[in-house]
């Protein structure tokens, strides 16, 4: 694809919290509905990685442009207080090339 704004990309995101499993759900679930909102999220999974108190969101958008207004959003500059975030989280940013459902 010649013009990545056009593709789907996936956003990674791990971060490392003091919050306890069903304290980091709790904020999560009452979140949801900003992030609902947001246009050109296609979805969102809040993931729980290996180590203690680390966490991460695997978000799936429909462009790299809707991917950058997001991250200058007041949403995204909430997450590392709303989450209790205690370094600064990893974030990955990759090109989908092939989706295997629609």
């Amino acid at each position: 694809m010649s013009d990545k704004k056009k593709g789907t990309v996936l956003q990674f995101v791990r971060l490392k919290t003091t919050l306890s499993e069903e304290d980091l759900l709790k904020v999560a679930h009452e979140r949801e509905p900003q992030f609902q909102a947001i246009p050109g999220i296609v979805q969102k999974y809040y993931v729980k990685l290996d180590a203690p108190g680390e966490f991460g969101g695997v978000y799936i958008w429909d462009s790299h442009e809707s991917l950058n207004e997001f991250r200058q959003s007041e949403l995204a500059a909430t997450i590392g207080k709303a989450y209790q975030v205690v370094e600064p989280p990893t974030v990955e940013i990759i090109d989908i090339l092939f989706e295997l459902r629609d």
